[in-house]
């Protein structure tokens, strides 16, 4: 495994628990199989010894800045975050044509999507400040329902938070692999899922008898937490400042059950 250190373009430390000086970002490289693959981790150079650790998945556009500051927030917060690379090194998608294109390779082929996550998984529980006893996975859009397959693939994390994710079930029985707990950010006008779909999946997860929660907030339509999307809801695709501060509340509140501790104050919220 290559790594390469970042400077951080951050944010005074007045608005989080870490420091400027103290939250060390590195863009690691890795592979799957002959792929290699480009993520980006942050954590708090402060704190001693190991901690809860998240991977986080990123949305239809790859790695980049928005999955960066998601990765720096959760650093602020005390965790470990490490932000996987499925599409392979160098391939940022710059047009919405694009992105559906990669995005649509990886739901079309859900084992070639799993190996990929797995493979992000390693990547984050070889760095030494990783609890690998305590992990949980987060997820935007394309990344909220890969989160959802990392699950299905019987990985060992203590819980999943899918944002805005395409929820389905294209092959239930997986459901019975999913071994910690499932949270759920949905937007309630989100055009892009479909009801049906939604069902199939809380069929899934009921019939393997999954801990799972579902929040749907008001007004909020597809890509809620990303100010990038704009503000003209009737694309089906916007930000929501109110659905954006309540998702990541109700995040913090399920990695306190999870972990059993409160992390800190929320870095950005």
């Amino acid at each position: 495994m290559l790594t390469r250190a970042d400077t951080l373009p951050g944010k005074s430390s007045a608005i989080g628990t870490v420091p400027h000086a103290a939250l060390k970002t590195q863009v690691i490289e890795y592979r799957d199989g002959d792929q290699v693959l480009e993520g980006y981790l942050a954590y708090d150079a402060a704190k001693v010894g190991k901690r809860p650790a998240v991977l986080i998945v990123h949305d239809w556009k790859g790695v980049g800045p928005t999955v960066q500051q998601r990765a720096q927030q959760l650093a602020r917060l005390g965790y470990l975050a490490f932000a996987a690379d499925i599409y392979g090194k160098g391939v940022r998608p710059d047009s919405p044509e694009a992105a559906s294109a990669q995005a649509g390779k990886y739901k079309q082929d859900r084992a070639l999507f799993r190996s990929r996550l797995q493979a992000g998984y390693r990547a984050m529980l070889a760095s030494p400040q990783a609890d690998a006893a305590r992990t949980a996975a987060i997820g935007y859009c394309f990344g909220g329902t890969g989160v959802l397959e990392l699950a299905r693939a019987g990985v060992d994390v203590r819980g999943v938070v899918s944002f805005h994710g395409g929820l389905d079930s294209p092959t239930p029985a997986d459901g019975k692999n999913i071994r910690g707990k499932v949270l759920i950010l949905h937007g309630a006008e989100d055009p892009f899922v479909k009801p049906a779909d939604i069902d199939a999946l809380l069929a899934e997860l009921r019939s393997a008898d999954v801990d799972w929660q579902m929040i749907s907030y008001s007004g909020a339509v597809h890509s809620f937490t990303n100010p990038d999307a704009g503000n003209d809801a009737s694309t089906g695709a916007a930000y929501n400042a109110s659905a954006d501060r309540r998702s990541w509340g109700a995040m913090r509140q399920f990695f306190d059950e999870l972990f059993n501790a409160s992390g800190g104050k929320p870095a950005d919220q």
